[in-house]
């Protein structure tokens, strides 16, 4: 894997990784937007961090509108090209943005922001503050991430912060009355150390919906 220290943004080193491999992650949508997301009927949704694609291709199969946004060119190419394999290229907008400096246009009725972690400067709770914005009136924000390291990584990386799940609502700084809290919990997760020995670490799930 690139060492993010080499690289002078976010931007190169994310491209370098996902150029490094034919694939990273499983293609499958991640199991909390599956979850969480199975029973919403289907408007426009918003993808954040958004990959080589598996939760907007997901969501598109559903009926969902999706924009994806990513930070790498290169896992958006990867997307895409996924998509119109699967006849889905038409439900969804490949966006590059590196969500710091540029944020896409609209309301959406799913804003879904699923494992949003970089080890570069992310200013992750400036970043899903603007995403809670984007939210339409009854719809859904949906954040998932990691809420601290795993027990077999010796070195956690000090910039980078995995807040709990009351943390991330608190740093959403939601207007009174305006928002129900429908989840905001940690959870444990299975995840095997490099070496293959099991572990598990602890991620969180916050669940929001806006008023209509």
């Amino acid at each position: 894997m690139p060492d993010p220290a080499d690289f002078d943004t976010d931007a190169e080193y994310w491209d370098a990784r996902y150029a490094a491999e034919e694939r990273i992650w499983s293609g499958s949508a991640n199991a909390v937007l599956v979850r969480e997301a199975g029973d919403l009927t289907p408007g426009r949704a918003l993808d954040l961090g958004s990959g080589e694609g598996g939760d907007a291709i997901w969501l598109a199969h559903r009926g969902w509108w999706v924009t994806a946004v990513d930070i790498s060119q290169v896992a958006l190419d990867r997307a895409a090209a996924l998509a119109a394999e699967r006849g889905l290229a038409d439900r969804i907008d490949w966006q590059r943005h590196d969500l710091g400096a540029t944020f896409p246009e609209g309301s959406y009725d799913l804003v879904s922001s699923q494992f949003l972690h970089s080890y570069g400067d992310l200013p992750r709770a400036a970043i899903l503050r603007r995403a809670a914005d984007a939210v339409a009136p009854g719809g859904v924000l949906l954040i998932e991430g990691h809420a601290g390291w795993p027990a077999w990584m010796e070195e956690p990386h000090p910039d980078v912060e995995l807040p709990t799940a009351r943390e991330v609502v608190e740093s959403l700084r939601l207007v009174p009355g305006e928002w129900e809290v429908l989840i905001s919990a940690e959870h444990e997760r299975a995840q095997d150390a490099p070496d293959g020995t099991p572990s598990v670490r602890t991620d969180s799930t916050v669940k929001l919906r806006r008023a209509a």
